[in-house]
């Protein structure tokens, strides 16, 4: 939670700034992930990975794909499993969505007065998951990681 609530208001210099070009909010959340976790999978199309803004998985900065790598990772890395809302805690994820798509992706850092979350985009540190519109959630709940495979 520390590198959440350090670069939750600002933007860290050693990764590219989406926020104009379709939203940083998953590769914020990323960033979060890989502070905790220390690996990457650079696993070509179906990792999770960032070496720079050209070359990263669609997984490390888009919603769905995000999802998709931690509740299918077999490999090495994060994995997470889809949980219920009371089964959240701090370094979990949770993604804001409509009928559509899920277009959010927002990083647990506090449980204690229900769910606080930092996210970037619209950049938020220990806002109320209950202060955002949604249709829905989708909560990840982080496993373990593997570090090798």
């Amino acid at each position: 939670m520390e590198y959440a609530r350090k670069w939750a208001l600002s933007r860290n210099p050693a990764y590219f700034d989406f926020t104009g070009i379709g939203g940083d909010c998953t590769n914020f959340a990323s960033q979060c992930l890989y502070a905790g976790s220390g690996v990457m999978n650079y696993t070509p199309i179906t990792g999770w990975y960032y070496i720079d803004s050209g070359r990263r998985s669609a997984s490390w900065t888009a919603v769905e794909y995000f999802y998709r790598f931690l509740t299918g990772n077999l490999s090495a890395g994060p994995y997470a499993r889809e949980c219920e809302e009371k089964e959240i805690l701090p370094g979990d994820f949770v993604q804001l969505c409509n009928k559509d798509r899920c277009y959010h992706t927002l990083t647990v850092i506090d449980i204690s007065r229900g769910i606080e979350v930092a996210a970037h985009s619209f950049d938020s540190l220990g806002r109320a998951l209950s202060d955002y519109a949604f249709e829905y959630a989708r909560y990840l709940h982080i496993e373990n990681v593997r570090k090798y495979v």
